[in-house]
């Protein structure tokens, strides 16, 4: 029976596609095949490349946190592709908190790695964790989150803050 399902499925959904004939031979960049047990490929919907675990980078970090991290009042986490931004109203002072999950938080934390910045391992943070000036790292099973505090102070100041923030993101994961 699922044979024959799949049978009346594929011709309906080939339907569907764009009526250009170079769409019709290719799967869409959203689109995985999968072979059925005939051998017949299937379409499946398959994850964007910044697709998290999490979903919302913004639920990873609230707003309070945030500003308690930035010392000011920040406006609400704004998310896009895999990434979660809190910048501070234009009348005060300069703050900007950036949390980057999934795939964008990993490509972070390689690039500060491969340019040779130095990254002090943190302790009972997550399965691996990171500090450097103005961002920590931290991975939990397969899933990276990076944030970012771009802040007036001395970079030494934001060390404790980053790191306790980072192990309260950590027990979101």
């Amino acid at each position: 029976m699922g044979v024959a399902l799949a049978a009346l499925l594929i011709p309906a959904l080939q339907g569907c596609q764009d009526s250009d004939a170079d769409a019709q031979d290719k799967p869409s960049p959203t689109t995985a095949v999968t072979s059925t047990p005939t051998g017949q490929g299937s379409e499946a919907p398959s994850p964007t490349p910044t697709s998290t675990a999490v979903g919302d980078p913004c639920a990873l970090v609230t707003q309070q946190e945030a500003e308690q991290l930035a010392g000011t009042p920040v406006k609400p986490g704004k998310s896009v592709d895999g990434t979660c931004t809190y910048v501070a109203p234009e009348s005060g002072p300069t703050a900007q908190v950036e949390i980057f999950a999934g795939e964008t938080g990993k490509n972070y934390y390689d690039a500060e790695r491969q340019l040779g910045h130095n990254l002090k391992p943190l302790d009972d943070v997550g399965d691996e964790a990171y500090l450097e000036d103005g961002s920590v790292f931290l991975r939990v099973s397969e899933e990276w989150v990076s944030i970012r505090l771009v802040r007036g102070n001395p970079a030494a100041e934001n060390d404790k803050p980053l790191t306790d923030l980072a192990r309260t993101v950590a027990t979101r994961l």
